[in-house]
């Protein structure tokens, strides 16, 4: 069983999913990727955070990210469960679910806490990027619903602090200023940073979000 931590690369996997056969890694390609579990199809919770992702279609499209969702079920059972979201949401889902009826990605990703349940999995999430590293793991329980604008949210710092030297403080959302990362000295940020910075203290230095 695997322990995933941040910076691993995302162990690979050939899946059914009900979009077909997938190798994850290919299927990512040179997206961004969000797995996240599911306890079992028809469950109330699932439906509604499946029928969430399909309606945000939009801004994981605009983000280059890719949601794949994973349940402990078959293809079958996914193909019925699918037409209930579609209904009770309103919604189309256009991405593929796992059939796990096996457990093996189940288990490679560690998703199954015995502690909370020794069949089903908790409602893990990884967020990977182009290169297949993990950048973000969170972990709920079963009764706890995910909250797909965070989620978003965090992807929006991710791909921020990949590609410029700053950070998000606290509560941070797209378009709030930055924190300039301590590794950058005083006499760079000029050239960084063009559009200025506030000194707050030495170790706190704010600027405008620079990729906007």
């Amino acid at each position: 069983m695997a322990h995933i931590r941040l910076g691993d690369e995302a162990p690979n996997f050939t899946a059914q999913t009900s979009k077909g056969e997938i190798n994850f890694h290919d299927w990512i390609g040179d997206h961004w990727a969000i797995l996240f579990s599911h306890p079992a199809d028809y469950t109330p919770v699932c439906t509604t955070e499946l029928g969430t992702v399909a309606n945000y279609s939009a801004e994981f499209a605009k983000r280059k990210v890719k949601p794949i969702a994973l349940s402990v079920d078959g293809l079958e059972s996914h193909k019925g469960w699918i037409n209930d979201i579609n209904e009770t949401q309103d919604t189309e889902v256009d991405f593929p679910i796992i059939a796990d009826e096996d457990r093996k990605v189940a288990e490679l990703y560690d998703m199954i806490h015995p502690n909370a349940d020794n069949k089903l999995t908790v409602r893990s999430v990884f967020i990977i990027d182009p290169s297949k590293k993990v950048k973000l793991t969170l972990t709920y329980p079963a009764s706890t619903g995910r909250n797909f604008d965070e989620l978003l949210r965090v992807i929006d710092s991710l791909q921020l602090t990949a590609y410029h030297k700053v950070a998000t403080p606290a509560n941070w959302n797209h378009g709030d200023d930055c924190v300039i990362v301590p590794a950058v000295k005083n006499e760079e940020i000029a050239d960084l940073f063009p559009k200025g910075h506030k000194e707050v203290k030495p170790y706190l230095r704010l600027t405008p979000q620079p990729n906007i």
